[in-house]
């Protein structure tokens, strides 16, 4: 991802001012409301004056003061103090905890190309001529905390829905209960698979194919992906597709759903909202998803790499995080989710398109 795009899309927002305007004070009030919402919100600090985090004598000063970084874990936190061998630049910083928070709130960084508020000091008449992307400028008698918060909450959706969105269609299975590849089979004249490439081109920045499997030499200008090795089922697909573009959401398709609609994929990515990392949809509500007609944000990629770290391979898992949304889809649409894995489901279907209107 280049900078441009990098900074048109990292859901970061600064909280500016000089020194004694209440920046500290401002997101102090902010993050709990911001956390009751449901989303996961870091802060970024920057101290010129230097860091003093520890105790001097303690077990972890004394580690650090010998060399090392220092990780402290406990029951429900995680302390870690490294060295500035090689300070890291804002974006670096933003690049290492945008996988994981859906806001990171950056305090000061007043020249940096991020939206911010400017926070007025005592006698500050405006904010500086070189500031940049100042939404709002509040005073000390303004009401900074609802007014803050009224524009983060405007100000996040419409930046969370800038992340590129990618498709994946997934052909890699082995198709043993079809006895032939199933993305080859063909209805109306195409193949599933050029039906699903074209409704998923229809709604998406890229489509990709993932997976093993022979390709039409008319599809060939789409981009294949390997599975990532030792991994057995779609997971391995997906993931490979999450680590090729790891900056851009997706819609991971299997190549086995003939009713598959544009209406079913636009339901998905409508419901991309702050603080949902995966939308895995509950077909009939009884707690069984369906995670191969599915959207990903990218902060659903961590918890896929923590599943395979598991050598759990079964990408339905991640529905039981709390950031996942299982919504049912409307009934209207829910035909596009019924797969076909035999040829006694094949007949089926051919039975219920003959006889549709």
């Amino acid at each position: 991802m280049d900078n441009d795009v990098f900074w048109n899309t990292v859901p970061a927002f600064a909280i500016s001012g000089f020194s004694g305007s209440g920046k500290t004070t401002l997101i102090e009030q902010l993050v709990p409301q911001l956390v009751a919402k449901g989303l996961n919100v870091a802060v970024l600090k920057h101290d010129v004056h230097g860091v003093q985090v520890d105790y001097p004598g303690k077990d972890s000063d004394r580690l650090y003061q010998a060399g090392a970084d220092v990780v402290l874990q406990g029951a429900d936190e995680c302390f870690v103090r490294r060295h500035g061998r090689e300070p890291l630049s804002l974006q670096q910083s933003l690049q290492a905890l945008v996988p994981y928070y859906d806001l990171v709130l950056v305090e000061g960084f007043k020249e940096a190309p991020l939206a911010k508020i400017w926070l007025l000091a005592e006698g500050e008449a405006g904010p500086p001529k070189d500031g940049q992307n100042v939404l709002a400028v509040l005073s000390r008698d303004a009401p900074r905390l609802p007014q803050a918060l009224a524009l983060l909450e405007s100000w996040l959706p419409e930046r969370w829905c800038r992340v590129p969105v990618y498709g994946c269609v997934l052909i890699g299975g082995k198709s043993t209960r079809m006895g032939r590849p199933k993305h080859l089979l063909e209805h109306q004249g195409r193949t599933w698979l050029e039906h699903t490439l074209d409704s998923v081109s229809q709604v998406v920045d890229k489509v990709v194919i993932g997976g093993r499997g022979e390709v039409p030499s008319h599809l060939s200008h789409y981009t294949r992906l390997a599975d990532i090795s030792d991994v057995p089922g779609p997971l391995a697909g997906m993931v490979a597709a999450m680590r090729w573009a790891p900056q851009s959401s997706w819609l991971m398709c299997a190549c086995d759903m003939p009713q598959l609609s544009v209406d079913a994929l636009r339901w998905l990515l409508q419901t991309r909202e702050p603080g949902v990392w995966a939308t895995v949809p509950d077909l009939l509500g009884d707690g069984h998803v369906e995670p191969l007609l599915a959207h990903y944000d990218p902060r659903a990629r961590p918890l896929f790499e923590a599943l395979l770290s598991r050598q759990c391979y079964s990408p339905s898992r991640l529905a039981s995080q709390p950031k996942i949304n299982t919504a049912t889809p409307p009934a209207h649409l829910l035909g596009a989710w019924r797969n076909v894995n035999s040829e006694a489901e094949l007949a089926t279907f051919q039975n219920v398109i003959e006889k549709s209107p």
